[in-house]
C-alpha cells in the first residue's frame, strides 16, 4: 500500500555545502506557483527475491503544472543520453504544449502509469474534449531502474498507487529521498531517489522562480563532486552491495529531471533552458553514462489561455537578452537537488540483501572541510 513520511529535517545546506543563488520559500519545484508533487511510496518484504512477491522498493512520484486545473503549459524536453523512457514527449515537442501531469516511476511501469494517468484525468474531468464526449491523451511519464533494490520484474506498481500519488500531491514542502518513484534509485553509488530545489531570481531579474524536481539514480562513485570538491575520490567505500549473482555495473542508471518556472517562455526558449539542466548535472560529476538515461522536462506556467482552443492567443515572451539568469538559476537548482536527494536518503536493505548505503553526512563535512570549502 501507498506510504509516506515526513519531509527530511536536514538537506544539503544544513551540512555546510556552499551552494550558489537565493533559493525560493520551501527551496523546492513547488515555490513556482500552482506547482504541486505528490508521492506514492511501496516498501514491503524483505529477503531473497521471489519474482512477482518482492521485495519491494518503488513507487510513484507525480508533478501537476497547474494543480487540479486544466489549462496546458508551453513545454520543452531534451535528452543528454538516450538510454530510457519519458513517454508524450513527441507531442509536447510537435505541439509546445504539456497538456496534463508528469508522472516518474520505474523502467517497467510506465506503461501502468501512463494508463493510469489517463484514467485520473477521466475521472476527475482534468482535460478539455477535443469534441463533446471525445478524450484522447498522451501523458508524460519517465523512468529510472531500481532493478538493484527491488523486484522489478514483478510490476508491483498498479493503478491505485498513481491514484494515490495525484490524489495527494499538494504545494507545500516536498518529501526527498527514498521516496516515490525514487524509492530504489541508486546515485553515485549511496542510496539516491527525490531531490528538488529553487531559485528566487532579484527584482532587476525580473523576480522569476525556477525550481526542479530529480530522479536521481545516476553516476559513478569516483565522479561524485560536491561544491568542486572530489568527495567520491575520498569516500571510496560504502559502494553498493549487490548479491554475486546479480551483476550491477558501476554508474548504471538514469536521472530525470523536470524544471518549472513562471517566467514567460514560449517552448524554444524552455528548450533553452532544458539545455542548461546538464550543467548542473555536471557539477555533481555525471557524464552521461552509456548506460544512463538523462532525461529532461521543462515547462513554464506563465500565458494561461495559451493553448485555449481557437481563436488567436495573446502571449508574454521574455526577450532572449534577459534569459541568462534563468540559465544560471536552471543550473544551480540543478545541482542542489541532487544533492538533496543524496543527502536526505537513508541506507536501504532490498532484493537478496542488495544495500545501497546513505552518503554519510558526518564524513562528507569532515572532506570538504580538509579543502576548506565548507560554508560555515
Amino acid at each position: 500500500m501507498p506510504s509516506s513520511s515526513t519531509p527530511s529535517i536536514i538537506r544539503a545546506r544544513d551540512l555546510g555545502i556552499p551552494l550558489e543563488g537565493t533559493p525560493g520559500a520551501r527551496n523546492a519545484i513547488t515555490d513556482v506557483e500552482g506547482v504541486l508533487v505528490g508521492h506514492s511510496t511501496i516498501i514491503e518484504g524483505e529477503g531473497a527475491l521471489r519474482v512477482g512477491q518482492g521485495p519491494v522498493r518503488t513507487g510513484v512520484t507525480v508533478v501537476l503544472p497547474r494543480g487540479l486545473k486544466h489549462d496546458p503549459v508551453f513545454a520543452a524536453n531534451y535528452t543528454l543520453n538516450g538510454n530510457g523512457e519519458m513517454t508524450g514527449t513527441i507531442w509536447v515537442e510537435e505541439s509546445g504544449f504539456l497538456e496534463g501531469p508528469i508522472a516518474i516511476t520505474n523502467s517497467h511501469s510506465v506503461g501502468v502509469v501512463r494508463d493510469a494517468v489517463i484514467a485520473w484525468q477521466i475521472e476527475h474531468k482534468l482535460y478539455d474534449p477535443v469534441a463533446p464526449g471525445v478524450f484522447w491523451g498522451l501523458p508524460v511519464v519517465a523512468e529510472t531502474y531500481d532493478g538493484g533494490l527491488n523486484d522489478i520484474n514483478g510490476f508491483h506498481v498498479k493503478p491505485h498507487h498513481v491514484f494515490a500519488a495525484l490524489d495527494s500531491a499538494a504545494s507545500g514542502a516536498v518529501m526527498e529521498g527514498a521516496v516515490g518513484g525514487g524509492t530504489g534509485m541508486i546515485c553515485h553509488g549511496f542510496k539516491g531517489g527525490i531531490g528538488t530545489s529553487s531559485r528566487k531570481l532579484d527584482e532587476n531579474a525580473g523576480g522569476y522562480t525556477v525550481g526542479v524536481l530529480v530522479q536521481a539514480n545516476h553516476g559513478k562513485r569516483q565522479h561524485f563532486t560536491v561544491a568542486g570538491v572530489p568527495v567520491g575520490r575520498e569516500i571510496t567505500d560504502l559502494l553498493v552491495e549487490i548479491h554475486p549473482n546479480q551483476p550491477y555495473p558501476p554508474g548504471a542508471g538514469s536521472i530525470i529531471i523536470i524544471l518549472a518556472t513562471d517566467a514567460p517562455l514560449l517552448p524554444h526558449q524552455l528548450k533553452r533552458l532544458a539545455r542548461r539542466i546538464p550543467l548542473g548535472i555536471g557539477r555533481v560529476g555525471s557524464i552521461g553514462n552509456q548506460t544512463s538515461g538523462d532525461i529532461f522536462m521543462a515547462f513554464s506556467t506563465a500565458n494561461p489561455g495559451a493553448a485555449k482552443r481557437g481563436g488567436v492567443a495573446n502571449l508574454n515572451m521574455l526577450s532572449n537578452d534577459a534569459i541568462d539568469p534563468l540559465f544560471e538559476a536552471t543550473v544551480q537548482a540543478t545541482e542542489e537537488a541532487i544533492l538533496n536527494a543524496l543527502v536526505a536518503a537513508r541506507t536501504m536493505m532490498g532484493i537478496n540483501g542488495n544495500t545501497a548505503h546513505a552518503l554519510p553526512h558526518d564524513r562528507l563535512r569532515e572532506v570538504l572541510g580538509k579543502y576548506n570549502r565548507l560554508s560555515e
